[in-house]
């Protein structure tokens, strides 16, 4: 069993992996001031509460889009664990044969997150994550990175509306029991999943005439839950996927 981590701009994810299979996810808050002894206690508590005990660890594994932070938690979870944290990024196998202007470029979050869409489903395939910014990664028919897409996340969204209005803040991403909202919140709420939803629709129709007609479609992500069962075509929920790619990504490159 592993330990996997995936720090992004708002949560950090962090899960045990036991080949592709899922032991529990938890998200801590993204602190980009908190020491290195601050996360390993974080670490520390999240593996203690899911009674696993840190010896029984094989190693662990990070992606990162927060590069101030990744150092610092890596030898957090180094400290915890007693073992080496590899780090998605340069030197490291993936496999993957990406088709962009510039490969490096390309976040850590999303090669996992291909990594595991290639191994699990069918291309080619579209992955939507939908996080603090909402990407979409187009794998072709031969299992090539082609591109994507990022656009505003669900929740910027909202904190844009809601920004300049005080008496709006606070508003959950509930979906309200109406598609016409009856009031303000009902209709902010609405407003935003269902345009949200509307968008990915509309995504998925013009990446399949991209792609020749057909693709498979998978959605991950924090917010993916609130978003996924509002839409009209068909999209595959998979929780696990980032972290099912950084199980595969550390045993292709484990000594």
């Amino acid at each position: 069993m592993i330990l996997a981590i995936d720090i992004g701009n708002t949560n950090i994810v962090i899960g045990c992996m036991e080949g592709d299979k899922c032991s529990f996810i938890e998200r801590l808050s993204t602190v980009r001031t908190k020491t290195e002894l601050e996360y390993a206690i974080d670490i520390k508590n999240v593996l203690d509460i899911y009674q696993v005990d840190p010896a029984a660890l094989q190693g662990g594994i990070i992606s990162s889009v927060v590069p101030q932070i990744t150092k610092i938690f890596q030898l957090a979870a180094e400290k915890i664990l007693k073992k080496e944290i590899l780090i998605v990024g340069a030197g490291i196998k993936t496999g993957l044969n990406i088709r962009m202007d510039n490969p490096a470029s390309l976040g850590g979050d999303l090669v996992v997150n291909a990594v595991a869409g290639i191994k699990e489903y069918e291309a080619p395939m579209l992955i939507f994550d939908l996080g603090t910014a909402t990407t979409v990664s187009v794998i072709d028919k031969d299992r090539r990175y082609q591109g994507g897409m990022i656009y505003p996340g669900v929740g910027v969204s909202l904190d844009s509306l809601t920004a300049r209005a005080a008496q709006l803040s606070g508003i959950s991403l509930e979906a309200p029991e109406h598609l016409i909202g009856k009031n303000t919140i009902e209709c902010m709420k609405s407003g935003v999943i269902y345009s949200s939803a509307a968008a990915i629709d509309g995504i998925i129709d013009r990446m399949k005439e991209e792609l020749g007609g057909k693709a498979t479609v998978i959605a991950t992500g924090g917010l993916a839950k609130k978003i996924v069962p509002h839409c009209r075509r068909d999209v595959i929920l998979d929780d696990d996927l980032l972290l099912k790619g950084l199980s595969i990504l550390y045993y292709k490159n484990k000594k």
